[in-house]
């Protein structure tokens, strides 16, 4: 029996629906785990269908051809490595989430998943049957336990697998990243490490799928929980991991500890990556977006920079008469210091045009948010109409704190195929701007430097669709808006308790009433990065008709 086992961790990004795709990136990883000496090469947590597939799981054909590629990867990896890859099982008629071990040439170990998450993004109880926790399989002598994913997170699985005799817990993760996971992971990790006296290997994908970010961060502790190994945050690794058996146990020899970035960068990362990847997996290369001269805009034009290159960023100026020079000057500065086209397409003709046929009908009626959303829902049409014809997608640019309270409007600035600051809050936009102007990584594709002008980050903000316009006018300040919104959405206070944090219950009450009525927006709003644990669409599922409110 040998006394060192060599473990090859693929830290990889699969695409859902992409079988053949992903078995090829699974035998490509197997054949240099060959090449290096392994023992085994571990892929995560259904990464032959990719991650999350939802409701695709449902799917008959889809859960057979996963399972062929699975046994034709058994095939195929005959002679070399033991590979572990996750992908979906059939037992007496139930779908299982399933770990798969394959071994000269046939599948000796299927692991069931035990704990079935169902909570914040995951649903998997809607299309999984949870299965009994099996002990563990032996690779070249190692005995291996496998808590799949969220069995990790809980104590009894790995437990388990301690007392059948596992000398070695490997967890394969198909785990999205939101602020202050990566700390998370580690100290559940490290509880797992003291519970059973095992070393412990958590092997994550990276890679974005719709609104989430699988942001790798995978980690080899040994007992007593030390880190031997760390591997970087958000890029694909291939790391061999080498154990040695003593008198003790196994321990994984020390190996690089990759430094995890801090929320700041974490955040902007994920922002990008997930707008790469929604591109790449849904087939688009380029992007417009409309560039007002405003934060949100020259932020979201950045990271579209950052992600695609900007040459595949195409920025439109809409001006209207109420467009100031300063806006027209700022939006052109952004364009050129990111380096992106900027087209100007004025929509006065336009809304004249649309003014007049109207004339009629609001005829005797004041001038107000109609007129005003008629200017948005032109410039909409417009950045449609260049989508279409170029093939470029449009992205939108509203932040947290717009897309909470409806300040935006739906057929007009809310049009779009993705939104990377979806999950962003109005204060943190700032924030995040003047980070990126200090900051440059090899990852981003736009230029160095500061990007998005002072004056940009600093001027009031306004829609500019009447003269003098505030965002102010309509909303508190984003300080305070942003505050009550925390407490609102993502600490589920009641309007009691912010009131008894010294706000205004006038104004508490004007957003929470904003937050409600503006749900159906939501519904229908583009997908974005999620950054947070209450971002709007899986995280936080509120009824469009609603009546209830908090009189607290």
């Amino acid at each position: 029996m040998s006394d060192t086992f060599r473990l090859m961790l693929g830290q990889l990004n699969p695409t859902v629906g992409a079988i053949a795709g992903n078995a090829a990136l699974a035998l490509q990883a197997w054949t240099e785990g060959r090449a290096a000496g392994a023992d085994m090469v571990a892929l995560p947590e259904m990464f032959i269908t990719g991650y999350q597939t939802q409701d695709l799981i449902l799917k008959p054909a889809f859960v057979t051809a996963a399972i062929a590629a699975i046994e034709a990867l058994a095939r195929d990896c005959a002679d070399g490595p033991a590979l572990g890859i996750g992908g979906p099982a059939r037992v007496t008629g139930r779908l299982h989430n399933a770990y798969y071990i394959l071994q000269g040439g046939k599948i000796t170990a299927t692991v069931l998943k035990h704990h079935l998450p169902n909570d914040a993004v995951f649903d998997e109880r809607r299309v999984f049957s949870s299965a009994d926790v099996s002990g563990p399989y032996v690779v070249n002598g190692v005995r291996i336990g496998t808590p799949i994913c969220e069995d990790a997170w809980h104590s009894d699985v790995a437990e388990t697998l301690a007392e059948t005799g596992a000398e070695l817990l490997l967890i394969p993760n198909g785990s999205p990243y939101h602020r202050g996971k990566p700390n998370l992971r580690l100290n559940l990790m490290v509880a797992r490490v003291v519970e059973t006296g095992l070393p412990l290997v958590y092997l994550n994908m990276v890679g974005g799928q719709d609104d989430q970010v699988f942001d790798g961060s995978s980690m080899v502790l040994n007992p007593g929980g030390r880190l031997a190994a760390q591997l970087p945050q958000f890029d694909a690794a291939m790391v061999l991991v080498t154990f040695r058996r003593s008198q003790d146990g196994w321990r994984a020899d020390p190996g690089e500890i990759a430094e995890i970035p801090r929320v700041w960068e974490a955040d902007y990362r994920a922002c990008v990556m997930s707008l790469a990847d929604y591109m790449a997996k849904t087939g688009f290369k380029k992007v417009l977006l409309g560039l007002s001269g405003g934060i949100d805009s020259a932020i979201v034009a950045t990271i579209a920079a950052d992600a695609l290159g900007p040459e595949n960023v195409r920025c439109v100026m809409l001006p209207s008469e109420f467009t100031s020079d300063a806006s027209l000057h700022d939006a052109g500065e952004v364009a050129r210091n990111l380096g992106c086209r900027l087209d100007t397409v004025p929509i006065s003709g336009a809304q004249g045009a649309v003014g007049e046929a109207l004339a009629g009908l609001f005829a005797h009626t004041e001038p107000g948010v109609t007129e005003e959303n008629i200017q948005s829902r032109l410039r909409g049409l417009m950045l449609m109409a260049i989508s279409n014809k170029f093939g470029e997608m449009l992205l939108t640019t509203g932040n947290k704190s717009e897309v909470a309270v409806g300040y935006c409007t739906i057929y007009g600035d809310m049009n779009g195929g993705y939104n990377p600051i979806k999950d962003m809050y109005k204060t943190r936009v700032f924030e995040t701007c003047r980070w990126r102007n200090e900051n440059h990584r090899p990852w981003m594709k736009g230029p160095a430097g500061a990007v998005i002008p002072e004056r940009v980050i600093t001027k009031p903000p306004s829609a500019e669709l009447r003269p003098d316009q505030k965002d102010q006018d309509s909303l508190p300040p984003y300080e305070v808006l942003d505050a009550i919104l925390e407490g609102l959405v993502e600490k589920e206070q009641s309007v009691a308790d912010l009131v008894a944090m010294g706000f205004d219950r006038a104004t508490v009450k004007k957003v929470e009433h904003l937050l409600y009525i503006s749900e159906y927006k939501r519904f229908q709003s583009a997908p974005g990065t999620r950054l947070t644990q209450k971002a709007f669409w899986l995280d936080r599922r509120y009824p469009i008709a609603m009546r209830w409110r908090d009189d607290s």
